[in-house]
């Protein structure tokens, strides 16, 4: 990221810069897809610059997750939230996911995949803690629907969630978030009656 002549440098801003780029670049090609030499000329920076923001690669490749899972989980509770009842949080959130999904650039869960990809404690950790994230979204909407067991149904409908995504990333995306749509009300209901 050149800074021109006369202007100062802003750390936050090439911290930040430097993690919207590699945020891109990493879900497009895997975390082990890309060294760091080819990583720092699609950023535009050193590697003395990497270095001094992130520590390694791997400290680039844990701010990515974190952030993205920032984004992705403020993102789906704004669309929840938006909605009225449990029935319609869990519409809305399907459709989000669906338009998601058809994204020319989708390749699924950036945080699952990671964790898949580089197999190491912190990325696993942030994947867990991005999950957890999902757990207490939906926990949210199992307590509003009422019932008996709030926790069991969250965690089915994130099976529900990280199913389709996982089905619209290597099998066929143009039906995933409808019919997650229906199977999460359809277990909605059930969970209602018991």
């Amino acid at each position: 990221m050149p800074v021109a002549k006369g202007s100062t440098i802003d750390p936050d801003r090439t911290r930040a810069a430097i993690l919207h780029e590699a945020t891109q670049v990493l879900y497009e090609r895997g975390l082990d897809g890309i060294g760091v030499a080819e990583l720092c000329g699609r950023l535009g920076v050193s590697k003395e610059t990497l270095y001094r923001h992130f520590g390694t690669k791997d400290g680039l490749v844990q701010a990515v997750l974190e952030a993205r899972s920032d984004r992705v989980v403020q993102w789906l509770t704004g669309v929840v939230r938006q909605a009225g009842d449990p029935a319609g949080r869990l519409a809305a959130l399907f459709g989000a996911l669906q338009r998601w999904y058809e994204e020319p650039g989708f390749r699924g869960c950036g945080l699952l995949n990671a964790a898949a990809q580089h197999h190491t404690a912190p990325v696993r950790a942030v994947a867990a803690r991005h999950l957890g994230r999902y757990l207490d979204l939906l926990t949210e909407i199992a307590v509003a629907a009422g019932v008996a067991d709030p926790p069991r149904l969250a965690r089915q409908l994130l099976i529900i969630v990280e199913g389709a995504t996982a089905v619209a990333d290597h099998h066929d995306h143009r039906h995933a978030g409808e019919d997650a749509r229906q199977a999460a009300l359809t277990l909605l209901a059930a969970a209602r009656r018991s």
